[in-house]
């Protein structure tokens, strides 16, 4: 089944993914993951007022409505600048937080981790819960993380996740899929081996083109799974999605990191910090084999 955007929801793309483009983001991951949130405020402040976190808000609490498929869309651009911050986790908490906190999420004033089972960037949270709504403490410094832009910090009572949070991961996923696919090409185009371009090589070509697939095959799957929001078949869209949203951005770090070879893990090249996203999201709001249980389990 093809899912085709409106007009205006790709415009909405487009915008915001040139606000993106022009602000800098992987000079801003960078300051995120070095312990200097400034940059990724403004960033933040940014994303709000192009109307991202209005997308999760009911209009009765000053957003647009629950707009699942353009929470999507936005999620997915998001991705695809890898934008550091609980992007996911701030929209995803609109179904948890009590009404107060809803205009504010709205406006952009709040920033709400999850922890699901570690939170996201709880240091610069202005509210942490568990993915049952319930307020939850923060223990420790931050921990190990693959990907040095996603700070993880333990807290208390932390288990599960939400189909909500779960759709947004897998729309960031695509995103970071596609800048990895994008990059992967444009150098494969530029850098020459034995005097010609190394993507005229056919093994390149057969691994861009499989990975491209399997992204083009996730795509749809989760607008599907947005579109379903509210039905009895959410979650088990939302699971389906997730797997192939986590496995074809896998790939795809997999992919790149081979075409460009060793300089792609380097934390001075821009494509790194995709790769490291994309693995460090692999598990992220639920693991394949856990997704993959719960689509077995519904049918």
């Amino acid at each position: 089944m093809k899912f085709v955007l409106s007009a205006e929801q790709r415009m909405f793309a487009e915008t915001l993914r040139e606000r993106l483009r022009e602000a800098g983001t992987a000079t801003t991951a960078r300051s995120w993951a070095g312990g200097e949130a400034g940059p990724g405020r403004i960033l933040w402040s940014s994303v709000a007022a192009a109307g991202v976190f209005a997308l999760a808000v009911p209009e009765m609490d000053g957003g647009a409505g629950v707009l699942p498929v353009e929470l999507a869309i936005a999620v997915e651009e998001l991705g695809r600048a890898a934008a550091p911050g609980p992007y996911v986790e701030t929209l995803a908490a609109a179904e948890l937080v009590a009404p107060p906190w809803l205009p504010r999420i709205a406006e952009g004033e709040a920033i709400v981790s999850v922890a699901v089972p570690y939170a996201l960037d709880a240091d610069v949270a202005d509210l942490v819960v568990t993915a049952s709504g319930t307020e939850c403490t923060v223990t420790g410094g931050p921990v190990a993380s693959l990907d040095p832009a996603r700070r993880l910090f333990r807290a208390e009572g932390a288990s599960g996740f939400t189909d909500l949070g779960a759709l947004l991961c897998a729309a960031q996923q695509i995103g970071v899929g596609q800048a990895l696919l994008d990059v992967s090409v444009e150098y494969a185009n530029t850098r020459q081996q034995f005097g010609r371009p190394i993507g005229e090589y056919q093994a390149i070509k057969h691994h861009l083109a499989g990975t491209m697939v399997e992204l083009e095959f996730a795509r749809p799957l989760v607008r599907g799974a947005a579109l379903a929001y509210g039905t009895p078949d959410f979650a088990r869209d939302v699971s389906a999605a997730k797997v192939a949203a986590s496995e074809a951005s896998y790939a795809l770090a997999k992919t790149a990191l081979q075409v460009h070879g060793a300089i792609g893990y380097t934390d001075e090249y821009d494509p790194s910090l995709w790769i490291r996203k994309a693995r460090a999201l692999y598990s992220a709001w639920g693991s394949p084999a856990e997704h993959r249980a719960r689509v077995m389990a519904a049918l």
